[in-house]
């Protein structure tokens, strides 16, 4: 292993501790949703109000649903027999990954969970202990339970418990399997009934996925299955289960690569370097090749390609096209069968989450591939990437519907139009509306600048930034410095190697910065000597610099020093836009019920009429970078004409101006800050409105109120902050606030790439 695989993965083992550990152990907590602010709520949270649910309950089961959280609470229960790669490394072990998998249910589908990590490895054991759980929760996730263990336990639980319960590693890997091998075997003109299906692997994840295959229409006769002792034949005596032994075959053969000949796909869910080159040669043209072993797949998509032109090649990485990701599915499936009240998710709801991703996958996709293609439906793009925010808009209504029709839902979705507009609120609440941005710029290869490149933060942020591609850093500070902070930090980024440095003390294009800098400025009262203490001192003027020498493609900066005195030396070295008479800063808050917008928070004390138009139009196409259309309040104290006042008189020139420029802008005001958020109570004003729900793109009259209102916010609901991003500049360029984290930086980073893509096409 080469010394700088080794450091890496040092530095990605020591990054995962400090994650679990700061600011608080672990990634979950609890959060009431009800308010215990005096005796009278205590009274009903608790004795006697908490009586009256408690007898509705009792009279009708079903209540429970309506007055507890149970319908939306999942149980992720593990023995922590078969953990990721890690194997039998018990329950207690298993913990951090339960905790992994409880978070992404919440951020992907806004499941509650409960990880319950069992410490028993006897099957009926663990059966009895689990099963009378089941008045608590509204589904159970298994997970990590070692084959073939999980076929009896989950078959089982299934017939005990009155609620969905659902082997993930299982079913989850399946889906997104059959989907693939949908959309495979449609761009190589094949049909299921008649391809030749070869699989590594005969565990949990690999009997799932030629279930769920021959519930597609393969035949079992055109499937050879083997695991680590061989093909699984009539010959061995130690697959007698009837899980696997349903895929044994009649053959002298007893190796894969002896029944390989002609096959049209190839499922790899075993080791590294299972399908040997040699193996795939013998396939049949246009194969189909899902290697999904992790970190590396039973063969590298590289030689796959090499051995085979006319592959299409799935694997279980990131930075490969076709991931096949569990994460595409499970949180979709859960939220549509809790939706419904499911008893159980079946066969039927299974098949309408394959049919609704492999079709997903023919829609031009929202960011480009990890190829940095785009993600157009063909061999790059048979299965969608596992962050299009379009999965659960697609995923769970399908699931929903199937439940339905197959008799499984206690409770029927009536209104379809309602439905679809509570999960579309969802996607854009969640804290992944920064994923466009981070996919988008994957793989682009833009230059940031970054004027605090000694701030640890910022060297926190490089290091992410590369290992996930979203841009190039370029750091200006001393390379002593930054090296023992490298050092002290424990990352494993190398400068001169990784990224580019700028020394302020010492630069050989020191003389040609100072020159292109007294260009621009010496007209107001620069002098060259001033110029050149300037150019030596002032971090933020040389990656202003490096962008308008086309050295970088954005900057960062702001971590020190005034924020009004950073907007000047971008303004006097960028320049504006054209048209722009001044830039402004536009501030994303990501609260529990959803991600906002808000302008101008930094820059303009009092803008013009005029100013806030161009502000809104500028903030409309910034949106547009989220794949998010604005919805635009314009705010004041006045409820559409019901004060008067400069600030009311201001916004309601406002609002006809952008109907006049911009008539296919959703905008609505002026009105107060609830009847942005308050669509029942607008109404009440404006019953015709076009603004439809929450406003999502908040203007403020002047820089007091928009400030006030953002820090506010921010502090009183724990939000994430995301920018300010600045607004108006030729370049990207953007000011931090001092207290922003590494991961702000790496947002702002991307956004700054994304900007940079936008202006180049």
């Amino acid at each position: 292993m080469s010394t700088d695989i080794t450091e890496q993965r040092k530095a990605l083992r020591e990054a995962a501790l400090h994650f679990h550990e700061f600011p608080k152990p672990g990634k979950l907590e609890i959060q009431p949703l009800k308010p215990l602010g005096n005796q009278r709520d205590l009274a009903l949270a608790y004795s006697p109000g908490v009586a009256a649910p408690c007898e509705e309950i009792a009279e009708n089961p079903d209540a429970v649903a309506r007055y507890t959280s149970r319908q939306n609470l999942v149980a992720v229960i593990s023995n922590g027999t078969a953990v990721l790669g890690l194997g039998n490394i018990g329950a207690l072990a298993s913990k951090p990954v339960m905790e992994g998998k409880a978070v992404l249910f919440k951020k992907f589908a806004g499941i509650d969970v409960f990880d319950l990590e069992v410490d028993e490895i006897d099957p009926q054991k663990f059966i009895n202990a689990v099963t009378p759980l089941w008045p608590t929760f509204g589904g159970i996730n298994l997970e990590d339970i070692r084959a073939p263990d999980c076929f009896e336990i989950e078959e089982a639980l299934r017939e005990r418990m009155p609620i969905p319960v659902f082997h993930d590693d299982q079913h989850g890997t399946a889906i997104i399997v059959g989907a693939a091998v949908l959309n495979g075997l449609e761009l190589s003109g094949k049909k299921m009934d008649e391809v030749k299906i070869c699989a590594s692997g005969a565990g949990a994840a690999a009997i799932a996925c030629l279930n769920i295959l021959v519930a597609l229409g393969a035949k079992y006769e055109n499937i050879w299955v083997a695991d680590k002792d061989g093909l699984v034949t009539h010959k061995r005596n130690d697959v007698n289960d009837k899980w696997r032994g349903q895929f044994r075959r009649t053959s002298e053969a007893t190796t894969l690569a002896e029944v390989i000949d002609g096959a049209d796909v190839f499922l790899g869910l075993s080791a590294a370097g299972a399908l040997k080159p040699e193996m795939l040669a013998k396939m049949a043209p246009k194969p189909l090749i899902l290697a999904l072993a992790n970190p590396n797949p039973e063969i590298m998509p590289e030689l796959a390609k090499e051995t085979r032109a006319d592959a299409i090649v799935c694997t279980g990485r990131s930075d490969y096209p076709n991931q096949v990701n569990n994460v595409l599915c499970f949180p979709f499936i859960f939220r549509g069968a809790l939706d419904v009240h499911a008893t159980t998710i079946n066969e039927e709801m299974k098949l309408a989450a394959v049919r609704a991703i492999a079709k997903l996958a023919h829609e031009p996709g929202l960011e480009v591939s990890p190829s940095g293609a785009p993600a157009v439906f063909g061999p790059e793009h048979v299965i969608p990437n596992p962050f299009d925010q379009r999965l659960m808009l697609r995923i769970a209504p399908a699931v929903a519907r199937a439940a339905m029709e197959s008799g499984v839902a206690k409770r029927p979705i009536e209104n379809w139009e309602a439905y679809y507009d509570s999960l579309n609120r969802f996607v854009f609440r969640s804290g992944l509306v920064m994923k466009p941005m981070i996919d988008r710029a994957q793989g682009q290869g833009k230059r940031i600048a970054f004027a605090d490149g000694e701030d640890e933060r910022v060297l926190r942020a490089a290091q992410v930034l590369l290992e996930e591609r979203i841009a190039r850093p370029i750091l200006i500070g001393r390379p002593a410095v930054i090296e023992a902070r490298i050092e002290r930090f424990g990352l494993s980024i190398k400068p001169g190697v990784d990224f580019e440095v700028i020394n302020p003390e010492d630069d050989p294009r020191y003389r040609d910065y100072v020159s292109l800098f007294h260009a621009l400025v010496g007209r107001n009262g620069v002098t060259p000597d001033t110029a050149r203490t300037i150019v030596r001192t002032n971090t933020t003027v040389i990656a202003a610099l490096a962008v308008k020498r086309g050295e970088a493609d954005g900057m960062i900066c702001g971590l020190q020093g005034r924020y009004i005195k950073h907007v000047r030396d971008v303004r006097s070295i960028i320049g504006l836009q054209d048209g722009i008479k001044d830039v402004s800063a536009l501030s994303m808050l990501i609260l529990p019920r959803g991600a906002f917008f808000l302008t101008d928070t930094y820059v303009n004390q009092n803008p013009s009429a005029d100013e806030l138009v161009s502000i809104a139009l500028q903030a409309r196409d910034h949106l547009k970078l989220f794949n998010i259309e604005a919805r635009a309040a314009l705010l004041s104290y006045s409820n559409f004409g019901s004060r008067d006042g400069d600030s009311a008189f201001k916004m309601r020139e406002v609002y006809a101006k952008l109907q006049a420029v911009a008539p296919d802008l959703i905008v609505e005001g002026e009105m107060q800050g609830d009847l942005a958020l308050n669509p029942a109570l607008r109404e009440r004003y404006v019953p015709e409105t076009v603004l439809k729900g929450e406003a999502n793109l908040l203007i403020f009259p002047d820089l007091d109120a928009a400030n006030l209102s953002m820090t506010l916010l921010k502090e009183m609901n724990n939000a994430l902050a995301v920018g300010p991003i600045l607004m108006g500049t030729k370049a990207p360029a953007h000011i931090l606030a001092p207290s922003v984290t590494s991961r702000g930086i790496v947002n702002m980073a991307a956004i700054a790439a994304n900007e940079a893509v936008a202006t180049q096409s």
